[in-house]
């Protein structure tokens, strides 16, 4: 009888935080459901995949992509040249690694792979984390063998008979939040006698939500409230000049922050951008949450994504364009709204979808078999 080789599975895509960490906790799901699998991503040249996925424990080939304009410009052209280069290359990655199945998680490199995948009858999986499919997912889904959603009525985008509702896979399930909030007030330096609110605006920081805060300090610092706010590394040393001289440590401003999960627990009300990776990490957090959808994403993701919470009172959904003018008395006015606050945790409660990756690791390993 001749022995079963170990299998062999692509992961493709990244780009940003909220499709390299699904991807790595993808992978590691597989990895933990047969140590044997042996695992190739490939991201794009240049882009946060390419340290990230290393420092993970995983080997990346990376791919000389870029994203198309949506205006018309020459600049356009390269990157068609390129984007067939890519197909070339992928179909090189494909042949020598021999992968049983290849799953895509969004981000340039994910399209030339699994179309490329796909032209060669090898069996692929999209994950597609949105509310709102783009068109290269819904390009690639009429050759994918199955398609993993977070959200319900996708059948709007893809073909009904290869969706799978998995949820998003997120850094961890949170499920010890409750437990961690004195640890979580010690750790920011703050009392516990006064509601806090966690202000998010991702790695790099959200350059309206700052201006907001800072044009409205005096506001942050004569409230009852405290803030623990995560400005983005590109403006913490402006932020922190602004908030070290005020009194009574009202503020722990951050340029980035390693504990998420401590965050999370110190906080009575979220703020933050509407990204579908971190959306669904706030379901399993289970706060009450003001999303505000970035104005800069492509086919306005993130609105679509907050309005599918928005419209099970699971969130506030607030415009980008109205933050100037209501964001910081908003914010203030349901910390000191206790029975608004409970409706909300509740409902967005009910959303959350845990052990994602787990669900898509036996998708990927069902098609193997």
């Amino acid at each position: 009888m001749t022995q079963q080789r170990h299998k062999k599975i692509i992961i493709s895509g990244g780009g940003t935080g909220g499709h390299i960490f699904p991807a790595i906790s993808i992978a590691n799901a597989l990895m933990a459901a047969d140590a044997s699998t042996e695992i190739l991503f490939v991201g794009a040249e240049g882009r946060m995949e390419m340290e990230k996925v290393p420092a993970a424990g995983f080997r990346i080939i990376g791919l000389p992509v870029k994203g198309f304009s949506r205006k018309f410009t020459l600049e356009n052209i390269k990157v068609l040249f390129k984007a067939i280069r890519c197909l070339i290359l992928a179909k090189n990655i494909i042949k020598n690694f021999n992968p049983d199945a290849v799953a895509g998680v969004g981000g340039y490199a994910s399209g030339p792979v699994l179309l490329r995948a796909a032209m060669m009858k090898i069996p692929t999986v999209i994950q597609e984390q949105n509310s709102y499919a783009g068109v290269t997912n819904r390009l690639l889904a009429k050759k994918a063998s199955a398609i993993c959603v977070a959200y319900d009525e996708m059948d709007k985008y893809f073909p009904g008979q290869k969706i799978v509702k998995t949820g998003n896979p997120v850094r961890q399930n949170f499920e010890n939040i409750g437990s961690l909030k004195d640890e979580a007030l010690d750790f920011f330096g703050l009392k516990r006698n006064r509601p806090v609110a966690l202000v998010l605006g991702g790695s790099l920081g959200a350059g309206s939500i700052n201006k907001c805060l800072s044009e409205n300090i005096g506001k942050l610092t004569g409230s009852d409230c405290q803030w623990i706010w995560q400005t983005g590394s590109y403006y913490y040393e402006d932020i922190k000049k602004l908030v070290s001289g005020l009194p009574d440590g009202k503020i722990s401003a951050h340029g980035f922050i390693s504990r998420m999960d401590l965050a999370y627990a110190a906080a009575d009300v979220i703020v933050s951008r509407a990204g579908a990776g971190t959306i669904s990490e706030l379901c399993l957090v289970g706060k009450p949450v003001i999303l505000i959808p970035s104005p800069n994403v492509a086919e306005d993701h993130q609105t679509k994504n907050a309005k599918a919470l928005a419209d099970k009172n699971a969130a506030i959904l607030m415009p980008d364009s109205m933050i100037a003018e209501n964001l910081t008395d908003s914010i203030i006015d349901l910390l000191g709204n206790t029975a608004k606050r409970k409706e909300l945790s509740e409902n967005i409660l009910k959303m959350a979808e845990k052990d994602a990756d787990k669900r898509i690791a036996e998708v990927i390993f069902k098609l193997v078999q």
